[in-house]
């Protein structure tokens, strides 16, 4: 009974960081609207950082090991990247095709988490792949064939790094004595610190000028998808694994493309409809062929 809840926990935790993460790019675009995507970012983890630090006094109180704060550093240099590309993405495409595009983390991760592990994934699993790019072709492509926009390709370059970030995620942390707050701090502080050397200038700016509206973005982002969504990946992912927690967060584009079609107004030709439907059935019949495979080939 305790193993079921602890899975059922675990699926809830990784459900509930789909929600927020794919609500995030609707506020996101909004916020580069009013400033840089550096001054975002950093409001965004300045928010986060300080809200982590009140749950650390509270809760820890522990200063971290060497080990501790390494993994924290590692893992805040890879988000920073994951989030940079993000957030400049989504501020050249619509909310819509960025929640969709960066769900190619589902099929990105196996294929990083395979090849960490030396282990060589079935057929069936690069046929979901090459699905999973023809389903991109017709998402970007609503009146005809195009080449992908600047913001397309930065989500794909952001969904690849997401991979490699989220298997980082679980090799550095699971079995390790680690506060998931601690870590998780140390790598929202991080965030913070990087986005502010880019532009501290339009950090300024940017807290001087945002109003009510943009405020309460950032604190969604900063709070929800940053603070709730970090502690409650970490969490889950050291008792989960890498492959299975993409599984369960393959959700997410489709609260993208509801925010994105209901909130900011975004549209979908029959075209760009049926790559995002290939997307999405792509992404899950590849996490259930690799997670088959994972069963039968115990790892070392």
């Amino acid at each position: 009974m305790k193993t079921f809840w602890t899975r059922f926990g675990v699926d809830m935790a990784l459900m509930g960081v789909a929600i927020v993460w794919g609500t995030s790019y609707v506020a996101a675009k909004e916020l580069t609207e009013a400033a840089s995507v550096p001054a975002v970012l950093a409001v965004r983890f300045g928010i986060a950082s300080a809200a982590l630090g009140g749950v650390w006094f509270l809760w820890v109180r522990r200063l971290p090991g060497p080990a501790e704060l390494a993994t924290g550093v590692l893992l805040g240099l890879t988000q920073a990247a994951v989030l940079l590309l993000e957030t400049a993405g989504v501020a050249q495409t619509q909310a819509t095709n960025a929640g969709l595009i960066i769900s190619l983390a589902v099929i990105f991760t196996p294929l990083v988490d395979s090849a960490a592990q030396r282990r060589w994934l079935p057929p069936g699993f690069f046929a979901a792949a090459v699905v999973s790019v023809v389903g991109v072709a017709l998402l970007v492509s609503p009146q005809g064939f195009r080449v992908p926009n600047a913001g397309d390709l930065l989500m794909l370059a952001a969904a690849g790094v997401r991979a490699v970030h989220v298997t980082l995620l679980s090799a550095l942390t699971r079995g390790k004595p680690y506060s998931s707050v601690t870590v998780t701090l140390i790598q929202s502080t991080v965030c913070a610190v990087l986005a502010l050397s880019l532009d501290p200038r339009g950090t300024l700016s940017a807290v001087a000028g945002f109003g009510p509206a943009q405020w309460g973005w950032a604190l969604y982002l900063g709070l929800a998808c940053s603070v709730f969504a970090f502690l409650a990946q970490l969490w889950a992912v050291r008792r989960t694994s890498a492959s299975r927690a993409s599984l369960l967060m393959g959700t997410e584009p489709v609260w993208a493309v509801a925010t994105g079609l209901l909130v900011a107004g975004d549209r979908l030709g029959w075209m760009s409809a049926c790559g995002a439907l290939l997307i999405v059935a792509a992404g899950c019949a590849g996490q259930r062929i690799e997670a088959k495979f994972r069963l039968r080939t115990p790892t070392g």
